[in-house]
């Protein structure tokens, strides 16, 4: 049950642990000398149960405010005998409705609309001032070109009707209603303003190595399709020692990068990031970074281990393949398979990053693929996630490798690997998809599917992808996919096997005795 207080969030649990008391005995003039050096040298100890107080539950954030209009979990309804839910109340016949369906019909309306409709009732104020109807209507109508002002609606407010000073003027400031209990409401403000877990930062079972060769990566690591973590792979770029906040936003410049849905300035998302706390930041993830300030592109190099990348022999045509990430504390990608079948490392230049990826046998608890694997199923948020699935995975037998990537270190994700991301503190990354010889027959197999038009992703032409990419290859390096082929074969003949043909010389019958 969730509770909108911190003393409900976290529950006490209060256990007995056995301590050590020492008892020491006095000197006394009558005693012998003996036994003053006997009683100096002593000490009883006794076993006293004391209690202690351990914290379980979830912590909000130091900078966490209360809910702006005062929404209660619905749970603590039952602790208010008599008290009515001000929710049902003020809706009338619309109470029927979950509060799903009654946000999704409101987002249907326009700022002032909506700003009517709040003069309605309590219920309705609450649920027409619920942020994400705001910050929908603000990226529609304004795409990438506003500056935060505090909230989205104050955003909307400040952009459409400029005469109204909402740094000053006390109307609007937040109304608490009382009584007004909703879980989807709460728990989106829950999401936005909860602490990680430390159990959920503890567990570290993904493989680190440094300096390897590549020859050694590629066995252990890249044909066994296993993720790994790599460290000092990094220190010689120069975005490992450049690229910070001020020094990113003077490079940029006006230059607009992918936002989400949006395009905006460097400075202009940083001052969103500064300013508003929600469930599911915005994420800065730019797939042109390098044609649009070319800079970039010169101050960070592949690493040895991700070099051979055949995706390359299409040359402009190539699926987008590598992105600059940058987002505050809390944003990041829920569970996802990247994109065409590819594999992918991940660099972090600034901040910290909490994996968790399950190999590609493995759905993870609370996702649900389409048959197809043309969409996923998922929580809303990467918090709610954690909320209620992550638990669930310290039973299974197949358990998740989790790690968390520090500024300096790469992670190597392998294909078709599940994983979810979230930044621990504001952070800054490069990432690549590439295409390597132990992968190529997987992706050309992703490619020519009948469903590809809707799967193949980071191109215009989805549908022919497969023949110019196969042709492509045909021309740079000839035979290299017969060659693959008929290795992939002459391997899983080999695993199928039957326990006779294993003893035996299926050639001429006789058994085989090995010494």
């Amino acid at each position: 049950m969730l509770s909108c207080s911190r003393s409900l969030l976290s529950q006490t649990i209060k256990r007995k642990r056995k301590t050590k008391t020492k008892i020491k005995l006095k000197s006394n003039k009558n005693v012998s000398r003996k036994q003053k050096f006997i009683a100096k040298n002593q000490q009883l100890e006794s076993n006293e149960e004391e209690e202690e107080e351990e914290e379980e539950g979830f912590d909000l954030k130091s900078s966490a405010p209360s809910h702006s209009h005062g929404v209660q979990p619905l749970g603590n309804l039952y602790f208010n005998p008599g008290s009515t839910n001000s929710r049902n109340t003020g809706l009338g016949n619309l109470q029927i409705l979950s509060d799903e369906l009654v946000l999704e019909i409101l987002g249907l309306l326009e700022g002032t609309q909506l700003g009517v409709l709040a003069t309605v009732s309590k219920s309705f104020y609450v649920f027409t001032n619920h942020e994400p109807l705001w910050r929908n209507l603000v990226l529609d109508n304004l795409k990438g070109g506003f500056l935060c002002n505090g909230s989205w609606k104050f955003t909307y407010i400040s952009i459409f009707h400029p005469s109204f000073d909402v740094s000053k003027s006390t109307c609007f400031s937040g109304l608490r209603v009382r009584n007004f209990y909703s879980d989807y409401l709460f728990q989106s403000w829950l999401c936005a303003n909860l602490e990680m877990k430390p159990e959920w930062l503890e567990r570290d079972n993904i493989i680190r190595r440094r300096g390897i060769s590549v020859e050694d990566f590629v066995t252990n690591f890249e044909e066994p399709n296993k993720p790994v973590l790599l460290e000092g792979c990094m220190e010689n770029w120069d975005a490992l020692k450049k690229w910070d906040r001020d020094y990113l936003v003077n490079l940029c410049g006006d230059v607009q990068l992918s936002v989400g849905p949006v395009k905006m300035r460097l400075e202009d998302y940083y001052r969103y990031s500064d300013q508003v706390k929600e469930e599911r930041p915005l994420y800065l993830f730019d797939p042109k970074f390098v044609e649009k300030i070319p800079t970039l592109g010169l101050e960070y190099e592949v690493p040895v281990y991700f070099r051979e990348d055949l995706f390359s022999v299409l040359g402009n045509e190539r699926p987008d393949y590598r992105w600059i990430i940058i987002g505050p504390a809390g944003s990041g990608s829920s569970f996802h398979i990247d994109p065409n079948s590819t594999s992918a490392w991940n660099a972090v230049i600034r901040g910290s990053k909490k994996w968790v990826l399950f190999p590609p046998d493995v759905v993870p608890p609370g996702v649900h693929p389409s048959p197809d694997g043309a969409e996923v199923a998922c929580p809303v948020s990467i918090i709610e996630w954690f909320m209620n699935f992550y638990g669930a995975t310290k039973n299974w037998k197949k358990r998740p490798i989790e790690c968390i990537c520090k500024a300096g270190e790469v992670i190597f994700v392998p294909n078709g690997w599940w994983h979810l991301v979230i930044n621990l503190e504001e952070s800054i990354a490069i990432t690549q998809n590439y295409v390597s010889r132990r992968n190529l027959l997987n992706v050309l197999d992703f490619l020519k599917k009948p469903n590809a038009s809707e799967l193949v992703s980071g191109t215009r032409d989805r549908i022919n992808l497969y023949e110019k990419f196969k042709n492509a290859m045909e021309a740079s390096f000839p035979g290299t996919i017969d060659e693959l082929s008929q290795k992939a074969e002459e391997k899983k003949a080999q695993q199928k096997l039957s326990f006779w043909d294993s003893v035996t010389d299926s050639k001429v019958g006789a058994f085989k005795f090995s010494f």
